[in-house]
């Protein structure tokens, strides 16, 4: 979200000229060097170096084994990425739990990844920009207490040219073996879903499913201001009915690593002729009563709650839920722009779900750089919680340029920019009600990236129609699309409620 109270502007992500700028962190992991690999790890990959002239032990969307460009020996894989397919190749290895790996494979293209998904602790994901020769990924991870099996992947990207990959090792003590493993064949699949996500070990199984069946098909969220800053201070009750789910923001942080807290900001309190606990609270149940939804929303710009072990894990439950009861949330959003885990997020929001039951609702709001990929932490984290999601709107704004799921870039601000991003999360693993449009209210919302409410609307019947698009379309629709999200209730209110009049009535009119 743009700052709030004592928050600054953040910095705008910006982009190489006529090149990807998929800025990706990579904590823990290292290119070429050292692998940390001891002399009694065995190699647990089955046919990395493609020596059979096969895929056997692999499954791949679109790879063949060829000859005509290895790293070492006679073959090695070669896969051709499409608009819709990023050219993945995985192989599920039987591992020890709590023990160190070593990951590693020769490729040469563009933008290729490697990396392993239910390592039961951070997954490793690293990538290659590209270069002419072959070029060594390496990446390093530890599995978790109960892992007994890892899935090794390598793939490409949407629309790029072919890659080639050789020479794929995992080092580190074998584990149990499973049943042998098939001879892979090419298959084509229409989007390339990931495979596995990282599980939560000794979590209770939530009984939602991430949308509640009496909010509308295409939802609108707006973020409601407990702060002044020059927009227009409003009570939960001055939201306007078009929005179907407020996200309060924010909660603070505490001491306790994990904890939260939340208070009525005593400055707005006062521009509102006194609010109180009791009236907030009071307005949050009866938005509840018309069917609307109320979460807290955690993090914003500055927001640094941690969440990086299973105590923390453990403290962020607890006090979420604590709030939830006491204001009467209906669930959370996490806007965390300072790192996160997968893992341990996961297994917080996981507990979370469980306790408050059906009626939970689960909300993000990443930045365009978290969702570039399958491999970064915010995607990871969305995928892991896909059973208890409601949605994800992805913050278009103060971006600078970023990929599309095409490999080509576009320019925050246009049509395209909302298409051609939101493509990237429908395609990679997400329902499409699971999909939304973060958007700023008013040029004042944000530093950049902000769209007219017509523009948006075109944007939502391209995704949902493959109608009024602009020069990026799509090569299939999606008609279930999530909707769209403000930042926030208070700049759209400050700027005559285009958002809720123009987008708001759209969304709702939508078949």
């Amino acid at each position: 979200m743009p700052p709030a109270r004592h928050r600054r502007p953040r910095a705008v992500h910006s982009l190489l000229a006529g090149a990807s700028a998929l800025v990706i962190g990579l904590g823990g992991l290292v290119l070429a060097g050292g692998t940390g690999a001891h002399a009694a790890d065995t190699d647990l990959i089955v046919n990395g170096g493609f020596e059979t002239g096969n895929l056997s032990g692999w499954t791949c969307s679109s790879g063949t084994v060829q000859r005509t460009t290895v790293h070492s020996g006679t073959y090695a894989l070669q896969s051709t990425p499409a608009g819709s397919d990023t050219g993945e190749c995985t192989q599920t290895v039987p591992v020890k739990p709590s023990s160190a790996y070593t990951l590693s494979s020769w490729v040469q293209g563009s933008y290729v990844y490697l990396g392993a998904r239910g390592t039961g602790g951070t997954d490793p994901s690293t990538w290659t920009p590209g270069a002419g020769g072959w070029t060594q990924l390496t990446a390093s991870f530890t599995t978790g207490p109960n892992t007994t099996s890892v899935t090794v992947y390598l793939h490409g990207w949407y629309g790029q040219p072919a890659f080639a990959a050789d020479d794929v090792s995992l080092l580190g003590p074998g584990g149990p073996q499973p049943s042998p493993s098939p001879t892979a064949t090419a298959t084509s699949t229409a989007s390339p879903s990931p495979t596995a996500t990282p599980t939560d070990s000794g979590t209770p199984t939530p009984t939602s499913t991430g949308k509640p069946p009496d909010l509308p098909k295409h939802i609108l969220t707006g973020y409601w201001q407990n702060f002044d800053n020059g927009a227009t201070v409003q009570r939960i009750s001055d939201v306007p009915a078009a929005y179907d789910i407020i996200a309060v923001s924010f909660a603070d942080a505490t001491a306790t690593r994990g904890g939260l807290s939340f208070t009525l900001d005593p400055a707005l309190s006062s521009r509102l002729g006194g609010y109180t606990d009791a009236q907030f609270k009071a307005d949050i149940a009866a938005k509840r009563a018309a069917g609307k939804r109320v979460v807290l929303s955690i993090g914003g710009q500055n927001g640094t709650v941690w969440v990086g072990d299973s105590a923390s894990a453990a403290t962020f439950t607890s006090t979420a839920w604590a709030l939830m009861q006491s204001y009467g949330f209906d669930g959370i959003d996490i806007d965390l722009e300072n790192g996160i885990s997968s893992t341990y997020m996961g297994q917080a929001l996981h507990a979370l779900a469980a306790k408050a039951g059906s009626g939970f609702i689960l909300t993000m709001a990443p930045q365009t750089i978290d969702m570039q990929s399958t491999g970064m932490e915010y995607f990871k984290l969305a995928l892991n919680v896909k059973d208890i999601l409601t949605i994800v709107n992805m913050q278009y704004y103060n971006s600078g340029a970023m990929n599309g799921c095409d490999g080509n870039v576009y320019s925050q601000g246009t049509e395209n920019f909302l298409t051609a991003l939101a493509c990237i999360q429908l395609k990679g693993g997400l329902r499409p009600d699971q999909v939304g449009l973060g958007v700023p209210a008013s040029t004042s919302a944000a530093g950049g990236g902000y769209l007219a409410a017509g523009t948006v609307n075109n944007a939502l019947d391209c995704l949902a129609s493959g109608t009024n698009c602009g020069s990026y379309k799509p090569d299939t629709t999606w008609p279930g699309i999530g909707g769209a999200m403000t930042w926030s209730t208070n700049w759209d209110a400050k700027a005559g409620n285009p958002v809720a009049g123009t987008i708001g009535s759209h969304l709702h009119a939508m078949p």
